[in-house]
């Protein structure tokens, strides 16, 4: 009776053992998959700020583009603006000379 009593013990504390070994492995298990979903999450973040930032970087080359077209247009346009002020100019004094009243 001591010998069976002993080893309903001996298995008694065996299948325990078991039991905490199993139950903290599937802790450990229900970590490294918590831990992964958080590092998927933090990518799926990642990836989404990369996004956003690569869209506000061609949006400022786009207006950077766009502002110096701008100025070689406003460039272009004070040429133009001083050629025709020097024919008017010319224009003027070509006038002055031919008219006998000057």
């Amino acid at each position: 009776m001591k010998t069976a009593v002993v080893v309903v013990i001996v298995v008694v504390v065996i299948v325990a053992g078991v039991g905490i070994a199993f139950a903290a492995k599937r802790r450990k298990e229900a970590a490294i998959a918590a831990r992964r979903r958080e590092a998927d999450e933090t990518r799926d973040l990642a990836k989404v700020s990369q996004l956003e930032a690569d869209r506000q970087s061609a949006e400022a080359e786009e207006r950077a583009a766009r502002s110096k077209r701008e100025a070689l247009a406003a460039e272009q346009q004070q040429l133009a603006a001083a050629h025709s002020r020097s024919s008017a100019q010319d224009l003027q004094t070509r006038a002055d000379e031919i008219d006998p009243d000057t």
